[in-house]
Parts: C-alpha cells; sequence; structure tokens
C-alpha cells in the first residue's frame, strides 16, 4: 500500500524486516560483539570479502584471527558487481562442507549481495539459509535489503529475494572503515543519497520510518560527506554518522515495498554492471538528473521532492516546481564539490548507439511511450 501525504490526508502500512537482530555501531564493535552474535558458540564461520581488502589491508587476516577454531576458511576473490563465476564458485566452497552455518561478508555491495547468494542457495540445497552477519566498508547500504544477484556474461544482473536472505546483524566499525579509498567512500555516499532521495516519490514508501529516516539521511549526507572529503579516514565520528545515515537511507523500507527503487536505481543497473561502472558513480551520473525529471512529471513527485529542499540545504520559495528542481541542482552541486563529477559515458567508450539498450534497460523492456522518450533524453544528456 502508498503513503500519501498531502494538506488534507494520507495513509499506508508498514511491515518490518524479519532478519536484523543487531545493529552494532562504534569504534571496535566488531571486536567487541562478533563473537556473541554467531547462532550457537560451536558455529563455524566462512568469511565473503573481495580481492582488494584480502590483499592490501589487514582487516581479513584481523578478521580470521579474531574468530579464531571457528573460522572454517575464507573466499576472497569476489569482484566488482558479482560475476556469476565468482558468486558460484563461493557457494560451492560452502557447500562442500556441511558444518558452516554462518557467513560474514566484508566490504561494500557485492561481498554482501554473493553472501546473501550463498545463503540462498544453502537453503535451496540443506533446507536451511545461513546466518549472515555483516561488516560493511562502504556506504552502499548492500547490508539493508533482503534480497542479492550476480551478473551474467553479458552484463545482465540477475537477482533473487527473500525475507530470510537478509542479514542477521550489521556492524558498523569505523576501525573496518578506515582502508576504504575516499573517493569509494564518498561515491557509496551518493549511492546511499540514491536510496534516501527515491524513498520521496516511491509509491509504495510508508511515511514512518522510511520517509522519516530518508529525510533525516539526506541531511546527514549533505553535512557529512563535505566533511569526509576533507577528513576520511581520521575523523571516525564523521565514518559512524555517515554508516548510520546508509542505514537510514534503506533499511526500514518494509517488506511490503513494492517494485524496484526508482529510475535512478534502475539506470544504475542499466548502467553498472553491462558496463562495469560502480554504482556510486551511476548514482553520481544520474540521480540530480531522474529528480530533475520526476518534478517535471507531477505535481505530486514535486511536493514530495521539495521537502528534502531544507535538508539540502535550500529554502522554499512557494513555487513547487522551481523547488523540486532545485533539490536536484543542489544534488549535482554536491557531487561537484566532492570532486566526483563523473564525466561522460563517451569518456568510458560506452557510444551513444547504446541509449535504446539502456533506456529499455532501466525500463524494463518498455521501448516506446512518453516515459521511455524521457529517459532517451536524459540518457543521451550522459555521454
Amino acid at each position: 500500500m502508498s503513503a500519501e501525504r498531502s494538506s488534507k490526508t494520507f495513509s499506508g502500512l508498514w511491515q518490518p524486516s524479519i532478519n536484523v537482530k543487531n545493529l552494532w555501531y562504534g569504534s571496535g564493535c566488531v571486536e567487541k560483539h562478533l563473537l556473541s552474535t554467531r547462532p550457537t558458540p560451536s558455529s563455524k564461520v566462512i568469511i565473503v570479502t573481495g580481492t582488494s581488502l584480502a590483499a592490501k589491508t589487514p582487516l581479513v587476516r584481523q578478521l580470521e584471527a579474531l574468530l579464531g577454531d571457528h573460522h572454517a576458511g575464507t573466499v576472497s576473490n569476489i569482484r566488482q558487481h558479482g560475476p556469476v563465476a565468482d558468486v558460484e564458485r563461493a557457494a560451492e566452497s560452502v557447500l562442500s562442507r556441511g558444518d558452516i552455518d554462518t557467513i560474514v561478508s566484508l566490504g561494500g555491495g557485492s561481498p554482501i549481495d554473493t553472501a546473501k547468494v550463498i545463503s540462498l542457495r544453502t537453503k535451496e540445497r540443506r533446507g536451511t539459509f545461513l546466518t549472515h552477519l555483516t561488516i560493511p566498508t562502504t556506504l552502499s547500504a548492500a547490508e539493508c535489503t533482503a534480497g542479492g544477484g550476480y551478473t551474467m556474461p553479458d552484463g545482465v544482473k540477475v537477482g533473487f529475494r527473500a525475507p530470510e536472505m537478509g542479514v542477521s546483524a550489521i556492524f558498523y566499525d569505523p576501525q573496518y572503515a578506515r582502508y576504504t579509498p575516499k573517493d569509494l567512500w564518498l561515491s557509496t555516499g551518493m549511492r546511499a543519497m540514491d536510496h534516501a532521495v527515491e524513498c520521496m516519490y516511491h509509491p509504495c514508501a510508508a511515511e514512518v520510518p522510511w520517509k522519516a529516516l530518508s529525510l533525516w539521511a539526506v541531511g546527514e549526507l549533505f553535512e557529512c560527506l563535505p566533511k569526509a572529503r576533507d577528513s576520511h579516514p581520521h575523523d571516525e565520528s564523521v565514518i559512524i554518522r555517515l554508516m548510520l545515515a546508509a542505514y537510514a537511507s534503506s533499511g526500514l523500507k518494509g517488506e511490503n515495498l513494492k517494485g524496484g527503487m526508482g529510475l535512478s536505481h534502475s539506470l544504475g543497473h542499466a548502467l553498472g554492471s553491462p558496463y562495469g561502472i560502480p554504482h556510486g558513480i551511476t548514482s553520481c551520473m544520474t540521480l540530480g538528473k531522474v529528480v530533475q525529471l520526476k518534478a517535471h512529471e507531477s505535481s505530486k513527485n514535486a511536493e514530495q521532492i521539495i521537502r528534502l529542499l531544507p535538508a539540502a540545504r535550500g529554502r522554499r520559495t512557494g513555487d513547487n516546481l522551481r523547488d523540486a528542481l532545485e533539490v536536484g541542482d543542489r544534488i549535482v552541486a554536491l557531487v561537484d564539490s566532492l570532486g566526483l563529477s563523473p564525466g561522460g559515458l563517451s569518456d568510458r567508450g560506452i557510444s551513444k548507439e547504446e541509449t535504446p539498450t539502456i533506456a529499455q534497460r532501466a525500463l524494463g523492456g518498455v521501448r516506446e511511450g512518453p516515459l521511455y522518450d524521457q529517459v532517451v533524453k536524459l540518457v543521451q544528456t550522459l555521454f
């Protein structure tokens, strides 16, 4: 059901997620609390992470030492966008053993989503999901959804969703984010911004808690991302504030949310895995432009978008369309101020002839109509 806010009345439904039992945050929370979140004292744990974290930081060795005898192995070859070969190989490494009941994902969206798919494969093979504990090192908020997937060889993303695929515990520990490159940290922060902003015009977004938290998250992101530009990774309080803002942007959407997140997200999927563009960068490309498209699309959208203007450090003028368009302008200006201006698709070797394909992917195969025409025009501006 939708939740509509107007001067007259609004109504809706929010159904909570069933999985997350603990959300720990603060410096050292992994060391203090990870072991106590295992499902049993004898649980065996496998770590799923990416190559960079394993090869270029001490974090994986640190985590293995913390787990001690409970450590059952590490999968450390998960690449960006989770190629199907990586995911299936990781799943087989878990399924080849009968004693693993817990998985710890360490990293950004690809390891976290891979761990969800491994848990689903375990359910299909053995009848039970794994307990999934996650230590995010980016702001992509993949830990917030009960779904995951992988990328096929042709670049198309295949997704799966089940309530039980969600994580059981989240650890927002700035000690594990200190090795995240600044550009990755900031760009995934814009991915979190994407979640929070697209919430406002999503037809099924509940007023409380998702929209209320998204309004707060946008304010935190507008304040803290510029601070992180100047301080990352040294200011732990800014890191924690951004981690919590990322969770607020997406963590309490509700299990009854219908459809995808929104047009900026679907464009991100159409651009991301097919062309090897990180999702944080796709949000930098698309979000401000999509906000303006949505504002022109309907007065109802504009009414919702203008609620973001104070959080985006702007003032309302009373002209809803003008104010909604300013939200888009301020998002673009923030991207530029963070040094994240993504350049054009042509700079990434993508031909303008791909425009119809990108639009069709973003719209789920739609090939004609007013919205298709608008999305084609938007994509053309990305070159």
